[in-house]
């Protein structure tokens, strides 16, 4: 409990943090503001700073009194391209920006966290790594602190850590899970090739858009009748495109859409069988389909040690109803897998559902209207420190 009264105490600071980033929110790769937000932070504590070449990234480095691991811990910075109306006293004012996805609390829970570090260094063996990441959100910000040395600031870590805000768990909830506990995240896109015509004779042209159409059946069929069941894939056509006017069969017809699996296997079989299944519909209807899948992020894997002991963790320092196992995995991505491939580690993520409301209810991470209750961020200042700490003693 001395960690939790101590993140209680630093709850001001963690909070007038966040809320500065969230006011002043940056995309992609590129966060200056960001950036020198949690250089500020961190500057009157014993901690060493890098910058990136290839982002605006931060890492830190905590070094203990005494030789022992290095521990990495992990907080992404970037904002998403969404007009804020959630209504907080502290919203965006960044047109076209928000903090949607909670990872301002991530910044300023790791920033409060160094400072509890910092002033435990007499029991902190070894090393802690703090590594401050941009561009989560599709821009593959983890892979390019990678290939920028992020491992090489003090040698590979023995074990990570990324936390992850969520508005539908109760606020101060702790889940994780061993083993895949985030899916492979892929860009599906077909562009149907077929020959355009008058709108009153389609028997004159080779019209695209059945074809496209058709191809949106077939691929949830493949899903259910191709994959297997207890190796979840999810498929989800989010775009349809065709045509400019009511009297013209358009030449062609884009579909795009996610591809989402638990595991490479099913990942690789669903490329193979989506690409086969759209170019075989294609030349049923007389046209042909030029299939491009794009990889994005791998599945997240959590070692299968690291992650109960996150959630044992959990218990011992927020109290024993606030920690549990996840049921199961969800079907977003994280580009934290980048990091969880190399180092043996975890995500786990914490609740911060506002008061009075079911978590079912609330509106979730990515949504415009999404808040958080600042309460729980007590709590992920705790177990950060907490895992740290906890590694020295194993």
């Amino acid at each position: 409990m001395e960690l939790l009264d101590a993140a209680r105490a630093l709850q001001p600071r963690t909070v007038a943090l966040r809320r500065a980033i969230h006011r002043h929110p940056e995309l992609g790769l590129t966060l200056p503001r960001t950036q020198q937000a949690v250089a500020q932070a961190l500057a009157d504590i014993p901690v060493t700073l890098h910058t990136g070449s290839s982002s605006s990234s931060m890492v830190g480095l905590i070094e203990g009194d005494r030789p022992g691991p290095t521990v990495l811990l992990r907080a992404d910075m970037d904002a998403l391209p969404l007009s804020e109306e959630s209504g907080v006293p502290f919203g965006s004012e960044v047109d076209g920006a928000m903090h949607a996805c909670g990872h301002d609390t991530h910044v300023a829970m790791l920033a409060s966290a160094a400072r509890l570090l910092a002033e435990r260094r007499g029991e902190l063996a070894g090393s802690v790594l703090l590594m401050f990441q941009p561009g989560e959100e599709g821009y593959h910000g983890a892979h390019h602190m990678l290939e920028d040395g992020l491992l090489d600031v003090a040698g590979t870590p023995e074990r990570a850590l990324g936390l992850h805000i969520t508005s539908t768990l109760d606020c101060g909830q702790v889940q994780s899970r061993p083993g895949p506990i985030m899916a492979s995240s892929d860009v599906l896109r077909v562009t149907v090739t077929g020959r355009g015509g008058h709108a009153s004779a389609p028997h004159h042209a080779l019209d695209p858009v059945p074809a496209a159409a058709a191809m949106v059946g077939a691929l949830q069929t493949m899903v259910t009748r191709s994959l297997d069941v207890f190796d979840p894939v999810v498929v989800t056509v989010s775009r349809i495109s065709a045509g400019t006017t009511s009297n013209v069969i358009p030449e062609t017809a884009e579909l795009e859409g996610t591809i989402r699996a638990l595991s490479e296997s099913a990942r690789v079989k669903v490329r193979e069988e989506a690409t086969r299944v759209c170019e075989h519909v294609a030349a049923a209807h007389g046209c042909a389909a030029v299939v491009d899948i794009e990889y994005g992020y791998p599945v997240t894997i959590n070692d299968a040690t690291v992650a109960p002991q996150v959630v044992e963790l959990a218990g011992r320092v927020l109290g024993q109803r606030h920690a549990e196992l996840m049921p199961h995995p969800m079907m977003g991505s994280e580009d934290f897998s980048y990091v969880l491939a190399k180092v043996p580690g975890a995500m786990a993520f914490l609740g911060a559902c506002p008061p009075g409301i079911d978590p079912e209810d609330a509106p979730a991470n990515h949504s415009n209207r999404v808040v958080f209750d600042e309460s729980a961020l007590v709590h992920g200042v705790a177990l950060y420190a907490a895992f740290a700490l906890d590694a020295a003693q194993r």
